[in-house]
């Protein structure tokens, strides 16, 4: 049985992260869904879910949002993935760890800013490829842009848990594999990726989950070509002040992050846990 004393310090430590919980998580959330169960006046309706599901605009741009969150997370796997087995692989992998986190430090916007002086007309590029003869292209406000840089600024939160999942696998294994006769190849598609998978998962809830809701990368860099879900939040909340509908877009969104979430959970832990 546990002593009192230590009971009391984890209920003292349990009050300040419970508070914090009910005021900033589960009170916004209960909020956010009072706001799309009522009319402006108060009164109960479903009217707001019949808007959103009827309108072929707001489907169209709940398609746009899950696709673009699928080709940002797409893209980072596929550069994250070797990156993390090459840092693992060097002797100062912590410093070079550090060197590719060092960006998340740097404000968002601060670096949206960075890519459209980069990408514009009289940017960088641009005055690069027109060392060449090249005639000024327009990089910003398209697909690609867009993708490209919420790929960059995504990039360290789907490198991090997979370089963390890679350095927990034990060296004796890969050992062990190669002793029995797998190559390199081998090696890595029927023992590291199986074992990184904790790794991938989290760096894809990490990633998909916020790429949902982006809404001021879509503004700045993607213009009005990119029109998803964070964006219809943020003209329901401070243009139009319709904020019954941009509640419901939002409780939409929360119902998309959960189901990622269960998904993407690991079930080879949760197993495990149940077997002890």
């Amino acid at each position: 049985m546990m002593p009192k004393s230590k009971r009391q310090r984890q209920f003292f430590y349990i009050i300040p992260y419970g508070i914090w919980l009910v005021l900033f998580v589960i009170a916004p959330l209960v909020l956010l869904v009072f706001q799309s169960l009522t009319t402006p006046t108060g009164h109960f309706t479903l009217h707001n879910y019949a808007i959103y599901f009827a309108s072929g605009t707001y489907l169209r741009m709940t398609f746009n949002s899950v696709w673009y969150a699928f080709l940002i997370t797409a893209v980072t796997l596929i550069v994250s993935y070797p990156m993390a087995y090459l840092l693992n692989q060097l002797k100062q992998k912590q410093f070079w760890l550090l060197l590719i986190i060092l960006p998340t430090w740097i404000n968002l916007l601060l670096k949206t800013y960075a890519f459209i002086g980069l990408l514009s007309k009289s940017g960088t590029v641009n005055n690069f490829i027109g060392l060449w003869g090249v005639v000024p292209q327009q990089l910003l406000f398209s697909d690609w842009s867009f993708l490209l840089v919420a790929a960059y600024i995504e990039i360290p939160f789907m490198i991090l848990p997979i370089f963390n999942s890679l350095a927990e696998i034990n060296p004796r294994l890969e050992q062990a594999s190669r002793d029995l006769g797998a190559n390199r190849w081998q090696t890595l598609r029927r023992v590291i990726v199986p074992l990184s998978m904790p790794g991938v998962k989290a760096g894809i809830q990490a990633v998909f989950i916020p790429s949902l809701s982006l809404f001021m990368i879509t503004r700045l860099i993607g213009g009005n070509r990119v029109i998803t879900l964070g964006t219809a939040i943020e003209e329901h909340f401070l243009v139009t002040q319709n904020w019954q509908l941009g509640s419901t877009i939002g409780v939409v969104l929360i119902v998309a992050m959960v189901i990622t979430m269960i998904l993407t959970r690991d079930r080879a832990r949760r197993s495990a846990r149940k077997g002890r």
